[in-house]
């Protein structure tokens, strides 16, 4: 049985870049994570996108895109006037097929909408929200539509799962492979529920696992170490620079036994020679 991947988010930049200069351009990933958004979900009533400056809000774009062909017209949301590249593509597409572009000014933008998209923040942020990003978060939060986060909520660290505010998202899709920071940190109090679309990214290093959680059980006997995320960060004096992953593995190792370290709804599991994510939010 082969395992869904999890990586880092410098692994994931890199594979990205490789699988470009190698057979793919980058317009052409960027419509294949919309159309993977797509599919994960039933699109239906009023949609907004809302719209961040980077590739994320590339992915919104590029989705609108597809709604469009699809007999949905989606209303843009975008937080400032920047895009990148193949994201000003696509939205300068989606506009000519019909798009509507919206307002996040205006008081409660999100009224009556069924669906909002978010696409600000990717995967490589981290730090705090501020500004105009803030704002659009709140809102996004302050609504009472169906969110779904493009690749990661955005104002969760990709690596860590650090958050000081982020979209409280209904379904996560996440895009390629899933990030460490999905698992960890207070990511597993923003995602309700997560889900991987394949783009076809060769990852180029195997890095960690995906585990089901039902398989949770196989590891927590025989011995091994059983400890809350709490106690573990206790333990070893949580930092700047914890990395949990790696602090269970060395563990393991010394101990020569399994290591799980669990939160109420996800666990990094080191056994000896693999280290795995598990969640019960993966669908």
């Amino acid at each position: 049985m082969t395992l869904p991947k999890v990586v880092t988010v410098q692994n994931m930049r890199e594979s990205d870049a490789a699988t470009i200069a190698k057979s793919v351009t980058s317009a052409e990933l960027m419509y294949r994570a919309a159309l993977g958004i797509y599919n994960a979900v039933r699109f239906t009533g009023r949609v907004a996108i809302v719209c961040g400056s980077g590739n994320n809000g590339g992915d919104g774009y590029a989705l609108a895109c597809i709604l469009l062909d699809n007999g949905i017209t989606p209303t843009i949301f975008r937080v400032n006037e920047k895009f990148s590249k193949d994201g000003l593509f696509y939205y300068q597409t989606a506009m000519s097929k019909g798009a509507e572009e919206g307002n996040l000014s205006v008081p409660a933008p999100f009224s009556g909408y069924d669906i909002v998209v978010d696409c600000l923040l990717g995967t490589g942020f981290s730090g705090e929200v501020r500004g105009e990003m803030q704002n659009a978060v709140e809102l996004i939060n302050g609504c009472t539509a169906y969110i779904i986060s493009a690749d990661i909520n955005s104002g969760i660290n990709g690596d860590t799962g650090e958050a000081s505010i982020a979209v409280n998202s209904d379904l996560t899709v996440s895009i390629g492979s899933f990030k460490t920071g999905m698992f960890l940190g207070d990511a597993p109090y923003y995602i309700d529920k997560l889900k991987n679309v394949d783009i076809g990214i060769e990852i180029l290093r195997d890095e960690y696992y995906y585990m089901e959680w039902e398989h949770l059980h196989m590891f927590e006997g025989y011995g091994a170490i059983v400890v809350t995320m709490e106690e573990f960060c206790e333990r070893f004096k949580y930092d700047d620079d914890f990395d949990a992953a790696d602090r269970a593995a060395r563990l393991s190792h010394e101990a020569g036994k399994p290591v799980v370290v669990k939160t109420d709804h996800s666990a990094v599991i080191a056994d000896l020679n693999y280290l795995y994510f598990s969640a019960d939010y993966v669908v």
